[in-house]
């Protein structure tokens, strides 16, 4: 069976990771955006590019969600940029209003489909996409972990000077300000990261890691960071495709896990053909559950202020 992608926002991490999908060539792609001649022309010149990849995908782009009509998986990554000094939580009310939207429509066109939201602030609209599409929990994921994971390592690897390949790590909680980072469980070829770094090395890191997004908003000045996030949703996708049971951060559905419930959060979940398999419970010191107690609240206000929480 040949997949089908949604990808919801034609800005520039939809079509990068329409991009990476083609590339692959692992599920026809479909590009919406309410902007139409932009969301055709990207995906035409992403067409054009299939032949030179050897790729039998077919993309095209739409502003009608007619033609998402029975997608296996569709992305959220439509709703505005942060702009400098603009928290993710400057960012939800304007968004939610376009989230909600796209989740009505996924309900209505693909009511089996997996959906992954991207849109900022993340943890948030995932919560919202998921009350909205009245889909089982498993079936809704947020991408974040998984960026800020990436971003911890590469932070991690160019202060070790080693190969980001060997360095293994897991970030928790809300994709924001509080997010928890946990060196106790990182390591580097199989070291733990606190035998190779002060911790006042590792606690600089985590402060950057933190404000990765931030930090890339303030340079790029007039856009977002869009590589990263792209090719961390499309690690995503292609383990819903390829059911590989990848252990990866991702924001789930908490029922009862880590003492929460009803609330999404970031934690370490099985992504393989259903979607979020399975949530892996590791035990957290009391320092640890402190924090992301505090991350998790965090979230749970910003939800609050929806009118979403059950």
């Amino acid at each position: 069976m040949k997949f089908k992608t949604t990808i919801i926002g034609a800005g520039n991490v939809g079509a990068s990771i329409a991009q990476l999908i083609a590339f692959h060539g692992i599920s026809d792609v479909v590009l919406l955006d309410i902007e139409q001649n932009i969301a055709k022309g990207k995906a035409l010149d992403i067409a054009e590019a299939c032949p030179v990849w050897n790729s039998a995908s077919i993309v095209s782009g739409t502003s009608d969600y007619a033609d998402i009509k029975d997608s296996n998986i569709v992305v959220i990554t439509a709703g505005i940029a942060r702009k400098p000094g603009m928290s993710r939580d400057d960012l939800l009310n304007v968004n939610a209003e376009i989230v909600r939207n796209a989740a009505i429509n996924i309900a209505k066109y693909c009511p089996n489909s997996i959906v992954i939201v991207v849109t900022n602030p993340m943890d948030i609209m995932t919560q919202l996409a998921f009350s909205v599409t009245g889909f089982a929990s498993n079936k809704v994921i947020g991408m974040g972990g998984i960026l800020d994971s990436s971003r911890f390592k590469t932070f991690i690897a160019w202060e070790l000077k080693v190969s980001p390949s060997i360095v293994n790590t897991i970030v928790l909680g809300g994709h924001g300000d509080q997010m928890l980072p946990l060196p106790r469980f990182t390591t580097i070829g199989g070291i733990p990261l606190t035998e190779l770094m002060s911790k006042d090395k590792i606690d600089e890191l985590i402060k950057r890691t933190a404000s990765g997004g931030a930090e890339i908003v303030k340079l790029l000045e007039k856009g977002s960071a869009f590589y990263a996030p792209a090719a961390s949703t499309f690690v995503m996708i292609k383990a819903i495709i390829l059911d590989e049971k990848l252990l990866i951060p991702a924001s789930c559905y908490l029922n009862g896990e880590y003492g929460f419930k009803g609330v999404y959060a970031g934690v370490p979940v099985i992504i393989g053909a259903s979607g979020a398999e399975r949530v892996i419970e590791i035990v957290l010191n009391e320092g640890e559950k402190r924090e992301f107690a505090n991350s998790v609240d965090s979230v749970k206000e910003s939800v609050s202020k929806l009118g979403i929480l059950k």
